[in-house]
């Protein structure tokens, strides 16, 4: 098996179009080293590199977003290690084309011939068909290639994975997208009616997608030459922007709430505010992003600030109110106000250490001092005996002890030196005392 690059021009091998072929299929890389952006998996020292080196491809899964180079990268595979190229849709195919597919490869096993299955959006396989593959995969009926959007270790079958190597595509970068760019202009010997600050926001248009930014060029260079370069606004008058890849089911969504709680828990509120308008330009639904913010109130600021609590309700009524676009006002001044208010998981802390005590301690009974008695017989058990009502003190305060008898007083809650926990820690600090000065004075003194 010959190296990687070896005897491969170093420039972009087009496939031979057919007619009526957009762009980006007659762009479509024919060697490996013209693949743009995957280098951390082609070259040599990557994990596909690595593979060919040693002439022996593993079934793999390709996960990325859309129009990165899982389809390109697979169909190359096939024919850099000489295995028939099998393409497969789930979209498109069940459980019968599945049994077709492994006996055509078993047919062509037992002449020598290997078959390399390219399953695009093998995600949407459920459970029960993503089984059908373990037996041919296993015993190398097929080397599969499967392509997914989505996050392997949630939509595929850990039995599967466990089979396969999980390579991750990186969406293009700008330097990648400038040079599909310049392939396109090379292909139409034109050059795209753009000015500077217009070739860059075509870019930011494609997000990332290769397919989609040959799409926009192609689209541009089939216009009348204008007179002059166009414009960003030009530009934006003359082409759709790209709808942000973002499923609000699916991995996009959690990867997107997970950044703006942390923004709000890092105390940012400006990447916070950005995070939330990703997620509203993607179609989420706002009542989600307020329920999840009203989460964040109780969870990472608790009592340091007892109002944002009182906020986040106040937003969530007023999006109620007003609907959008006007109520998106409110959601933007609540990460405002929850990203530069003060932090605390001291509540989420002292929660948790409860319950832990109450899961442990099973079902100890209150101490009788502070258990009613609305008969005689429980005033004879003891029930309320000796109980100190509070408000009877000087201070306002018993001292007593209100955990269980056969259990030790324990401390939960350790509010810390920030916001009005500041203040809740001095008053805890100061009943601390009075309970110890209380408890060491005898009965007769108190």
């Amino acid at each position: 098996m010959s190296t990687l690059f070896e005897d491969l021009d170093s420039a972009a091998a087009p496939i031979k179009p057919a007619p009526g072929q957009p762009l980006a299929d007659r762009l479509r890389p024919g060697a490996l080293d013209a693949v743009v952006g995957q280098s951390h998996l082609l070259n040599t020292a990557g994990p596909v590199g690595r593979m060919l080196d040693a002439g022996r491809i593993s079934s793999v899964i390709l996960w990325g977003p859309p129009g990165c180079g899982k389809t390109t990268i697979a169909r190359l595979l096939a024919g850099k290690t000489d295995l028939h190229f099998e393409p497969l849709s789930a979209v498109f195919s069940g459980v019968a084309d599945l049994k077709k597919v492994f006996a055509a490869a078993r047919d062509r096993a037992a002449k020598g011939k290997g078959t390399l299955l390219f399953v695009d959006e093998i995600h949407r396989f459920n459970r029960a068909q993503q089984d059908a593959f373990l037996p041919v995969v296993e015993d190398g009926t097929i080397i599969l290639v499967g392509a997914t959007t989505e996050n392997p270790s949630f939509e595929l079958n850990a039995a599967l994975l466990s089979r396969c190597q999980v390579l991750v595509l990186h969406r293009l970068d700008d330097a990648a997208l400038e040079t599909l760019l310049v392939r396109a202009e090379d292909e139409a010997d034109s050059q795209l009616p753009l000015d500077a600050d217009a070739r860059s926001a075509l870019r930011a248009m494609a997000d990332g997608d290769g397919r989609h930014i040959l799409a926009l060029a192609e689209e541009l260079l089939a216009l009348e030459p204008p007179s002059s370069p166009m414009t960003s606004v030009d530009l934006a008058a003359t082409l759709q922007r790209r709808a942000p890849v973002y499923d609000k089911d699916r991995d996009g969504h959690y990867n997107l709430i997970s950044a703006v709680h942390k923004s709000l828990r890092g105390s940012d509120p400006d990447a916070a505010l950005y995070w939330v308008s990703r997620m509203l330009d993607g179609g989420e639904d706002p009542i989600y992003i307020l329920r999840r913010l009203t989460r964040f109130a109780v969870e990472d600021i608790g009592l340091a600030d007892p109002q944002a609590i009182t906020q986040a309700l106040a937003a969530w009524d007023t999006y109620d109110r007003l609907g959008s676009p006007e109520g998106d006002l409110a959601i933007a001044q609540l990460v405002l106000y929850l990203g530069t208010a003060p932090k605390s998981n001291a509540a989420y802390r002292a929660f948790s250490q409860a319950k832990q005590a109450a899961q442990k301690t099973g079902s100890l009974m209150p101490p009788k001092h502070i258990l009613n008695a609305p008969t005689q017989m429980m005033k004879t058990m003891g029930y309320g005996k000796d109980y100190a009502y509070d408000h009877n003190s000087e201070d306002g305060f018993s001292g007593q002890d209100y955990f269980p008898d056969d259990m030790q007083r324990e401390t939960y809650y350790d509010p810390p030196e920030r916001g009005f926990e500041r203040e809740i820690r001095k008053r805890l600090a100061y009943w601390d005392k009075l309970r110890r000065d209380k408890n060491s004075k005898p009965k007769d003194d108190q």
